[in-house]
This record gives C-alpha cells, structure tokens and sequence, in this order.
C-alpha cells in the first residue's frame, strides 16, 4: 500500500498581473498544492478563486497564517515586500518573494538578516537563473557575457528603474560571470529620469556587460556569450544562434510552455522542492544582487 503525500499548504500573497501571467499557469494546475489566495481586492479574490477552484480566499494575511502555511510566494507590489516578508518570516514561513526584495540595499539586508537569524528560508524570484536557455549558456563558460534589456519610450526615475527592471541584467551578469566582482557605471539621466545604463563587471577571468536604453526603438531582451571559438545569441529567451563559418538556429519548441521557456517553472520548482524536503534556502547571494543595484543608483547620482 502506497501512502499519499499531503499537498503543501502555498500562500499567493498579491494576485496582479506577475502572479496571473507567470505563477498561476505553473502552479494552478498541480495536484500536490493546495494553493491559498491573499489580496485584499475582493473582486480578484473571488473572480480569481473561481477560476482556479482555490477555497481558501483571504484579505488579510493574518488570516492565511492562522489556517496554517507550508510557504508563501510574495507577488505583492515591491512597497509592499518589505512588511509582508517580515510578517512571514517571523512566522517561520518560507518564503519567496518576486524581485526586488526591497527598493533599496538597506531594507534587503534586513530581511535577509531576518531569514539568516530565523533559520527560515528566503528565495528571491530571479527567473531567468532557472530559464533553460541561460542555464546553457551559463554551461559554457565563456569569458566574454553582452546582455541588452530595452524598453520604448519608458524613462522613468532612477531607482524605480534600477531596482524593478535592471536588477534582472544585473543577477544574469552575476549568474553568466561569478567571479566578477569589479563594476564600472555609466549612464544618461535626463531631468531625474533614466534613459540609459550600462554596467560592466570583470574578474575571475570573465568579463560582463549589461545595458538598459529606456527610450530605444523597441522591447527586446539579448543576451550573446562568446570566447573560445564560440559565439552564442539569444534573443528574448526563445531564439537560440550559434553562431560560427554555418549558423545554427534553434526556436522555443511549439509545445514549450512560457513558464518553463522563462524560468518560472524551474523556479517555482526549486522553491517548492525544498518546502517539500525541509531544506532551508538562503537569499544571502540575491542580496549581493540589491548591493550592486545600490552602487548602481549611487553612481548614477541618485
């Protein structure tokens, strides 16, 4: 006789659009979760828990916490991070949270020193470490790691954009080049408002560079790594070229889900997996991420 493993207890805290387009698909459909659902918009909360057949609806996350939790996902608004992940940490609730933990290096390190005293596990949402198309070029460890994440006509002020956008560019280059640790900033504010940036890191035999250019011509998200020989470009984690004297292109595959292309599903999974298995994880290497997001908003002069 077999014995059946009881779903974990998952908290949703924040039901907008990050938790509708990314989480919900990955975690709506899994039998081993038993998903509970936290906003305090009522419409959500009901619209949404019909939709996905979730009971357990609440406004308030106190109410969550007294029914009982296995762990949490924070997809609340980033003002917001720092009050819920405290309440759940002290709770002795694992917990991940969607970047950035804090909009500033200080309220991070707090939180991390929470989790890190609590001995309570505290990820932070860096989907493309998980995105299978990053994994592999991470593999390759080739010296050299360009990534451009653009945006059409979004300037916006400085911290905003470094803290809830960048920070993406800046954990890949961490990702692509551990080691490389030395950073140089540039960039362009126009009025208080970011137009562009470009970090660079270097160290350990790796070089990286990461550009955002907020009024380009287009969205688009590449990444190229090179050296050896070789060349590989990614170009919006769907197109992968391989680049040589005959170029090789490879495209998402028709039944590749977004969740898994994107790193949600990988994600959602590694979290997951170590709720299951008791294994406490830290987010002491994403606090170096929100350091570096500080330095960067520091030499930008903001």
């Amino acid at each position: 006789m077999t014995s059946r493993i009881a779903p974990l207890r998952i908290a949703m805290i924040g039901l907008g659009d990050i938790a509708r387009k990314a989480y919900l698909p990955v975690l709506g459909p899994r039998p081993d979760l038993d998903l509970v659902f936290v906003t305090r918009d009522a419409r959500t909360l009901v619209e949404l828990g019909a939709a996905w057949r979730v009971a357990r609806l609440h406004a308030e996350l106190d109410a969550a916490l007294a029914e009982g939790l296995d762990g949490a996902l924070v997809h609340a608004a980033t003002a917001a991070h720092p009050q819920i992940v405290r309440r759940l940490l002290e709770a002795g609730v694992p917990t991940m949270v969607d970047k950035p933990l804090a909009d500033n290096a200080a309220d991070s390190e707090a939180l991390v020193d929470l989790a890190e005293t609590q001995g309570v596990s505290l990820m932070v949402g860096f989907n493309r470490r998980f995105a299978p198309v990053y994994r592999d070029a991470a593999a390759l460890k080739l010296p050299l790691a360009v990534m451009q994440k653009n945006r059409a006509d979004q300037a916006d002020e400085t911290r905003r954009v470094v803290f809830d956008d960048f920070i993406h560019v800046i954990d890949t280059l961490r990702f692509l080049a551990p080691g490389a640790g030395e950073a140089r900033v540039h960039g362009r504010v126009v009025d208080g408002l970011l137009e562009h940036v470009a970090l660079s890191l270097s160290g350990g035999g790796r070089d990286a560079l990461g550009i955002m250019n907020r009024t380009s011509g287009s969205n688009e998200e590449t990444l190229e790594v090179s050296g050896a020989g070789a060349k590989r470009r990614i170009v919006d984690m769907a197109q992968v070229i391989d680049q040589g004297s005959q170029d090789h292109l490879a495209r998402r595959g028709d039944w590749t889900s977004v969740g898994r292309q994107r790193g949600f599903e990988g994600l959602c999974e590694h979290f997951l997996g170590a709720v299951r298995e008791g294994r406490r994880l830290s987010a002491l290497d994403a606090l170096e991420t929100h350091r570096l997001c500080e330095t960067v908003v520091r030499e930008l002069g903001s």
